[in-house]
This record gives C-alpha cells, sequence and structure tokens, in this order.
C-alpha cells in the first residue's frame, strides 16, 4: 500500500477530459486556478465512495482504492472533484506513541489531483486533512509510505514538514495475482480473499467474523479458522513472487491544541528515531 500524494499521481488527461459540464469553463481559466479556487471538505463514505473510488481509479498512479478506508477527504472546483486524499487504518498497528498508538494512528493511504491543479493544492490538501482529524476525531499520528520502485521520494510531505523515519519500512515480498497485479501478504489475509475462499470450500459466511472490512479469525469455530488459514497460505504460495524494496515512511503529530501537540511530539522522538530527508530518487 503507496501513500505518496502527487509525487507521481497528476493524472495527464486534458482538463476537457474532466471538466464536461453545462457551465463553460475555458482551459485558460482552469490553468489558471489558485487553492484558493477549490472547496477542500470531509465527505462521508456513504455518500462519497464509490465517486472517490472511481476517481483515484482513473488519477492514481496505483489504480486502486485502499484496503481499509475510513476517510475521505476532496478538493473541489465547482463541485467537481478535481482531488482526493484517503486516510486508512495501518499498515501494521505500532507504538511509535506507546500502547495506545492503536488508537490514534491513521495511515494516509491514496491521494490524487487532476493535472492542472496549482502546484501547492496536495499540501493543503494534505494539511487540511490532518487538522481536519485533529480537531474532530482521536487521531494524532498520521503516517505515510512513498515507494522508491515508483521513483517516489515523499517530497510533498517533506514540503508539509513530516518527521521522516527512514527506507526500511514495507513488504520485502510481492506477489503476483491472477489480474497481474502484485500485492503484499496482507492481501491475502483481506475480508474478500477470505469471503472467496470460504465460498470455494463451502463454508457458510457469518456476518459476525467480520466487522466492515476487518475479519475476526478468533470468532470463527477452529476448524473454520484453520482452513481458511490454510487456503490463505496455500493461496499465496501458489502465486509468482519477488523481491521489493523497502520503503520510506513519513509520520506527522498534531494535536487538538499547542500543548498536545508538543507533548505527543515530544514522546515520538523520545520513542523514534528520525533521519534527514532523503534527496535522491530511487535510492
Amino acid at each position: 500500500m503507496r501513500g505518496d500524494l502527487i509525487d507521481a499521481t497528476k493524472s495527464l488527461l486534458h482538463p476537457s477530459d474532466l471538466f464536461t459540464t453545462p457551465k463553460h469553463v475555458t482551459e485558460q481559466e482552469l490553468c489558471s486556478l489558485g487553492v484558493g479556487d477549490f472547496v477542500l471538505s470531509h465527505e462521508k463514505k456513504t455518500t462519497t465512495f464509490r465517486e472517490a473510488k472511481k476517481f483515484i481509479e482513473k488519477h492514481e498512479w496505483l489504480g486502486r482504492m485502499s484496503p481499509f478506508p475510513t476517510h475521505l477527504f476532496t478538493a473541489r472546483y465547482n463541485d467537481i472533484m478535481c482531488g482526493i486524499l484517503v486516510m486508512d487504518m495501518p499498515n501494521a498497528f505500532s507504538k511509535m506513541l506507546g500502547e495506545e498508538t492503536k488508537n490514534i494512528e491513521r495511515l494516509i493511504s491514496r491521494g490524487a489531483c487532476i493535472s492542472f491543479s496549482p502546484k501547492n493544492l496536495a499540501s493543503a490538501l494534505i494539511m487540511f486533512s490532518i487538522r481536519w482529524m485533529a480537531k474532530n476525531t482521536r487521531y494524532r499520528l498520521f503516517t505515510a509510505y512513498s515507494d522508491p520502485e515508483a521513483k517516489e521520494l515523499g517530497t510533498i510531505y517533506q514540503a508539509c514538514n513530516f518527521l521522516y523515519l527512514g527506507q526500511t519500512f514495507g513488504t520485502s515480498r510481492q506477489y503476483k495475482i491472477e489480474n497481474g497485479r502484485w500485492v503484499s501478504d496482507r492481501y491475502f489475509r483481506s475480508r474478500s480473499v477470505y469471503r472467496r475462499l470460504a465460498k470455494s470450500a463451502n463454508i457458510n459466511w457469518n456476518k459476525s467474523w467480520q466487522d466492515g472490512d476487518k475479519v475476526y479469525l478468533d470468532r470463527m469455530p477452529k476448524d473454520t479458522q484453520q482452513k481458511l488459514r490454510e487456503l490463505s497460505s496455500d493461496y499465496m504460495n501458489q502465486c509468482e513472487n519477488r523481491d521489493s524494496m523497502p520503503k520510506h515512511k513519513y509520520a506527522y503529530i498534531l494535536g487538538k491544541s499547542k500543548t498536545e501537540t508538543k507533548l505527543l511530539r515530544k514522546k515520538f522522538l523520545e520513542l523514534n528515531k528520525t533521519y534527514p530527508y532523503p534527496k535522491s530518487r530511487g535510492e
């Protein structure tokens, strides 16, 4: 899962490919827009997910929505989506702020802006999203990855003054599934895969085994749990696999007040080592 927002994600589409609205908007007008011309908002998944997913699939370089999105933020012009940022559950829960980290951490998992958007729109959307989260939710730690295999460096996170945690993160191996996509081992433990494997083994899926996108194997009968683990492992081991380069990781801490931010940042720096920003892409 990667979240290097706009480092390598700007669409190459012509403005007219997106703006097919009744109101006439000239290309000159689009290309002269400033950040202040866009409305930045938090939007509910129930009303925006389908539109956000379509936008990600069309404009974000990975071309697919992240597995466990929890919060969506948009940049709109004339009510048309021109930018999206997706907050997600972390790839793996950490202890970067102690034992309670799992309750206050969110991952910036996907992001994209349309090609003609002003260069500062991406950073404005990131910081708007983080400030909204700190003000309206319990989340205080925001992490993001940059993938050197895609020549990502994380310059957008550097511009937003994220802390840099190094290039030692992410899966060390990827697997090629039926559609040709390369995935991490996490994919084989996703809800959709477990449900598909259960169906193939004539196991009736019980909705109590899941909560949204998360699957709780410990809620299953032991024989069912063991069977699904075996099927998942067999599926993964049958896939072509390759080594994967470690990813860059960034983190931003923001509390509800300056005092809370100061205390959390101090604790974070006591528990974690940070490094100068990398400068060379693809190292």
